[in-house]
């Protein structure tokens, strides 16, 4: 007999097979002779109390094993199909869409401007320790998008826009560990994305479709509302590609794209965006305030049950929204710049998530009316505040990718702070007044928010922990418009813009299922 049971038990039970089977026995007044078989189907933490708990669903079974289903995902070849898609981007949108073309008897081409995975961590390296941009591949462009080297969170609220289930699976298929399949907040870990995007790329591969790395598109021709070619650069080859439908899925960052499409007179539209900083403060010290523990003695109890604890933060602040995004618990503020004269922070965690530093992105909602200043670049104004604030952020650095810093108490009494703490950030910190960064609006909306987190977190707002700018990748500030039934765009029946770039997605989840939304509107 198999029983599903959903109960609520201590972080010390919810590690022991034997003590949850225990509790279990005596839930279901087994009797001692019982063999009892268990398999977690979910699992969540209860942080709200000062008694900790662990919410947990599990399958039961009473005298009978459980047998493990082994996940089987079918991959057919197209190397032959007639039908093909090019896929501008190699980030989740666009490597699940590819895996849904094959399913569908359609042969995916991905056109990626950035390396292959692995090699893109020479670029990675050289503006850590050197401080030196490539702007085709960096943490942004390369195999894999920008959350391959910038954590791997897989929580998404977008259960309407797919099946977050199947996108799991396709990752355990390709090597994920299973606990993502379990976990309320799923987390890979930039440790252990790269090997999986490499196997999605070996399935894509072998079942005959193409991957071309260091290709950028540049140019696009069309036809009675349709594209008909596009033009890729690879370093200075330049080559036309007769298309039949195209994906486009190149994220966030890709602001050459825009400015193309907007060169091009497609139909762009502005989009509201956030901007703000990230904030890192020491992991015991968030452990600390979020598993109420008294000393530092209890932190280290309660860590040996639970994980590095994470914080969910949002505040209104005179009709603006300042709210965390991101959370990095165990994690490391990472160089996001995709130019030279730029500085963009983020953020990852390793799949333990044990370093010593939290952080979290911290910014304010901005609505159109705050892009006025720039209502000359139509379209493409929040686009030119977003550059603004980073080329701010390079200038008051040193022009380097050193950032500009301030302690976070420092920063809400208006104090330029005479030391830093040690930070993750490898390019180093500059301390100045963030205020001169973040402008008169950002500014004031951040300290008013940063104190109303104080009060909600007693001991967050201290001076052991610091600010870093600027966070301004957090979305895109323009969206490509697509037909709300077709996805495809008004203009270009068979141009389908997808993902985060086209301002449909936020976050890996989210994005891979709009990429198989997309392929699967492919029209022939």
């Amino acid at each position: 007999m198999q029983t599903k049971i959903q109960l609520q038990v201590s972080p010390q039970t919810a590690l022991s097979e034997a003590l949850l089977k225990e509790e279990i026995k005596q839930q279901l007044s087994l009797e001692e002779n019982n063999t009892l078989h268990l398999k977690i189907l979910k699992r969540s933490i209860d942080a709200r109390g000062r008694k900790i708990r662990i919410n947990l669903t599990v399958l039961a079974s009473v005298d009978e094993e459980i047998l493990s289903e082994k996940i089987q995902l079918n991959y057919p070849d197209v190397s032959s199909s007639q039908k093909t898609c090019h896929i501008i981007g190699a980030g989740p949108a666009g490597l699940f869409a590819a895996l849904r073309c094959i399913v569908l008897g359609i042969k995916p081409i991905i056109i990626e401007r950035g390396k292959d995975v692995k090699a893109r961590r020479r670029d990675l390296a050289a503006i850590n320790k050197e401080q030196i941009v490539n702007p085709e591949s960096n943490y942004c462009f390369g195999e894999g998008g920008a959350g391959t080297y910038s954590d791997g969170k897989l929580y998404t609220r977008s259960n309407k826009r797919g099946d977050i289930d199947k996108i799991l699976k396709t990752f355990v298929f390709h090597g994920a560990s299973e606990e993502i399949l379990i976990d309320a907040h799923p987390h890979i870990g930039t440790n252990k994305l790269p090997q999986l995007i490499q196997f999605m790329r070996e399935t894509i591969l072998r079942s005959g479709g193409e991957v071309l790395f260091n290709s950028k598109l540049v140019d696009f021709k069309t036809n009675d509302e349709k594209i008909t070619s596009i033009q890729i650069k690879n370093e200075s080859v330049e080559q036309d590609l007769i298309v039949q439908n195209v994906i486009l899925a190149t994220g966030h960052s890709a602001r050459d794209i825009y400015e193309l499409l907007n060169d091009k007179k497609l139909h762009l539209e502005a989009k509201p965006f956030a901007l703000g900083v990230r904030v890192e403060h020491p992991q015991s010290l968030v452990d600390s305030i979020q598993y109420h523990c008294g000393s530092m003695q209890e932190v280290i109890e309660k860590r040996h049950f639970l994980p590095a604890a994470s914080y969910s933060l949002v505040q209104q602040i005179k009709g603006y929204g300042v709210y965390s995004f991101c959370m990095c618990p165990g994690g490391i503020i990472a160089p996001c710049a995709t130019s030279q004269e730029e500085v963009v922070t983020n953020g990852w965690s390793p799949s333990k998530r044990n370093n010593p530093y939290a952080n979290s992105g911290i910014v304010v909602g901005l609505d159109l009316k705050d892009f006025n200043i720039y209502k000359q670049h139509g379209a493409l104004a929040g686009l030119e505040l977003q550059k603004q604030f980073e080329h701010s952020a390079w200038q008051l650095g040193g022009k380097t990718q050193t950032a500009p810093a301030q302690r976070l108490q420092d920063f809400t009494n208006g104090r330029i702070s005479s030391s830093l703490p040690d930070c993750s950030y490898q390019p180093g910190l500059k301390s100045v007044e963030m205020q001169q960064v973040l402008g008169k609006l950002v500014g004031p909306t951040l300290k008013e928010g940063f104190k109303a987190f104080g009060g909600k977190m007693r001991g967050y707002l201290t001076n052991e922990a610091l600010i870093v700018g600027v966070e301004s990748r957090t979305s895109t500030p323009v969206r490509i418009p697509r037909d709300k039934d077709l996805l495809s765009h008004p203009q270009l029946k068979n141009l389908f813009p997808c993902g985060e770039g086209a301002g449909y997605a936020g976050g890996i989840v989210s994005a891979a299922m709009d990429g198989e939304r997309c392929a699967d509107k492919l029209n022939y």
